[in-house]
């Protein structure tokens, strides 16, 4: 049987059309899988942070030593004297004028001793005067009223030049005994004078053979043992911290020292203690033109456990206050500016700020940004202003 021409073009076309049907799927699910990652690169994921409001503290980390606010220096006034008893020892607590040590006394009352009797002489002695003075006194008025008669009867002629001369000599002798008397009542004045300062010095230096404290506080150190020799050497003999008040004391670069304040809050820690709070009592009066230090003293409530001499680290509060901030990784530093990447409307939005606090992880945003606004969390070069984003994950921080 011969097949028409006609019939053969049918069925070539109806082949061409079926084969035409099963490659289109084929093509579509080629041009999805190529479409597909292209639309995943242009629009990436990013977390975002809200900008909140909270506290924002300064701190200015610094360490230094815990010393006694006031030291006073206890020495022996006496020298040449052993020491014979010790009345205190490092740690305790003494009150003002408590008897901390006694020296021997024995050489000192040996020279009250010889004092008294040098005193009792001069004693005698100005009593002596003080009766010899009135009787030499009548003894040259009396030579000298004859030595006046024997004159007068002179112009008469009833006298002659012998009684004259005799009642000259009596007068002159009269008046040199006066004198002389005198004289002895000055001498042993100024000899019981003498013995009155001698005793004054020795009875002082009684008193000094107890060794007193002149303040109330806490013996710190102790440098004399029993036995030893009082010389003057240098070395005092106790250091007591006055009232017991210790400080805490840290040089500071000179830049950080404009960022103090007087009473400022100060938690110090000592080494291998607890934090204790204080407060800035001193500021640098000079800054050491070599080192480009200054001293700082912080005051510290009395404990126990502060020892002077203790290495310790402090923080300052510089500054305290409520503002914007924004996860510290979210700021961007470029040629001296600062920025964020603001995601608005599914795009990033690059904003010059001005930054304040930076503390905990958290800067503080003093302009440019308002509180709510998103940043992205983590700021980065890959992204720029104008790029479309999707915000995955909104981190909301703590108040």
């Amino acid at each position: 049987m011969t097949v028409s021409s006609a019939v053969l073009r049918r069925l070539a076309g109806a082949a061409s059309l079926l084969a035409l049907a099963v490659a289109l799927p084929t093509l579509a699910s080629a041009t999805d899988a190529v479409s597909a990652p292209a639309t995943s690169i242009a629009v990436p994921a990013v977390s975002a942070a809200v900008a909140v409001k909270r506290e924002m503290v300064d701190t200015l980390l610094v360490s230094g030593n815990l010393v006694a606010r006031q030291e006073a220096l206890v020495n022996a006034e006496v020298e040449g004297l052993k020491v014979i008893e010790l009345m205190a020892d490092e740690g305790d607590r003494v009150a003002a004028g408590q008897v901390l040590a006694r020296l021997s006394k024995e050489t000192v009352e040996t020279q009250l001793a010889q004092n008294d009797a040098a005193l009792a002489r001069a004693e005698a002695a100005v009593a002596q005067a003080q009766y010899l003075i009135p009787q030499a006194e009548a003894a040259y008025t009396e030579a000298k009223a004859a030595l006046g008669r024997t004159m007068a009867l002179k112009e008469s002629g009833n006298t002659t030049q012998e009684l004259i001369d005799q009642r000259t000599a009596a007068s002159r002798t009269a008046e040199a005994r006066l004198s002389a008397a005198r004289s002895g009542l000055q001498v042993a004045m100024a000899d019981k004078a003498a013995s009155e300062a001698q005793r004054s010095e020795l009875s002082l230096r009684l008193a000094r053979t107890e060794i007193r404290s002149p303040v109330a506080g806490l013996v710190s150190r102790r440098n004399v043992r029993l036995g030893a020799n009082s010389a003057l050497s240098g070395e005092p003999l106790f250091r007591i911290i006055a009232n017991g008040q210790v400080e805490f004391e840290a040089e500071v670069l000179e830049t950080q020292v404009a960022r103090l304040r007087a009473g400022a809050p100060v938690a110090v820690t000592p080494a291998g203690g607890t934090p204790v709070e204080g407060r800035i009592r001193l500021l640098p009066a000079e800054i050491d033109p070599t080192t480009r230090l200054g001293k700082v003293r912080v005051s510290l409530p009395q404990d126990d456990a502060l020892r002077v001499g203790s290495f310790a680290r402090a923080a300052v509060v510089v500054a305290r206050r409520e503002g914007v901030a924004v996860p510290s990784a979210a700021v961007l530093f470029s040629a001296g500016d600062i920025h964020v990447q603001v995601v608005k409307d599914g795009r990033i939005a690059e904003r010059k700020v001005r930054a304040g606090i930076n503390a905990g992880g958290w800067t503080e945003i003093l302009e440019g940004l308002a509180e709510g606004e998103q940043v992205v969390a983590k700021a980065g070069a890959f992204l720029r202003d104008g790029d479309a984003v999707r915000v995955a994950d909104v981190k909301t921080g703590a108040k």
